[in-house]
């Protein structure tokens, strides 16, 4: 589990559950995502998957929390995808009234401090489409950089993306 001044990013617990299938039907929610909203069950299953992955390699997208209420406010973490499976990818998904207060900045930077400094990863990527200038906006606050275009494919869907990288190094660089 990893904390910050006002978040706890920890693996899924049933609590969650209906918080984030919610999460998953809302259409602006999804909008970047592939566009359709997800099952009960589909959200369950992703729900148990990241719980395994996180406990057998230490990545995943594991639930944020809000430690000042214990509000679920969706997910977030560090990923294996199948168009970079040299690299872990960032993201970040979080119910539509937590958007605007900088949460997902503060899970992210968490993440990449976990990356460089419990993983020691030589750099992490995060992608997104490319007209989702908000994700866009939260990568460049992270110290992230435009790294190449891409059409990616995910669902049998494809997308046009813009991929942002950070290397240990240049994350380093921008350390006080």
């Amino acid at each position: 589990m990893l904390t910050t001044e006002r978040l706890l990013l920890r693996p899924f617990r049933d609590e969650d559950l209906p918080a984030w299938a919610e999460l998953n039907t809302d259409p602006e929610v999804m909008r970047y995502l592939g566009g359709k909203p997800l099952s009960r069950a589909e959200t369950d299953e992703i729900a148990r998957a990241v719980n395994a992955r996180y406990e057998a390699e230490g990545t995943g997208f594991l639930a944020i929390e809000r430690r000042s209420d214990g509000a679920f406010l969706g997910a977030g973490g560090l990923t294996r995808e199948a168009w970079h499976p040299d690299d872990l990818e960032l993201g970040w998904r979080l119910a539509r009234e937590y958007w605007g207060h900088g949460y997902a900045t503060e899970a992210a930077a968490a993440w990449l401090a976990y990356a460089f400094t419990e993983l020691d990863l030589p750099r992490v990527l995060a992608s997104t489409e490319t007209a989702n200038t908000k994700s866009i906006s939260v990568m460049e606050r992270i110290g992230m950089r435009f790294d190449h275009e891409a059409r990616l494919e995910e669902d049998g869907e494809t997308f046009d993306a813009v991929i942002y990288s950070i290397t240990r190094q240049a994350w380093r660089a921008a350390r006080p």
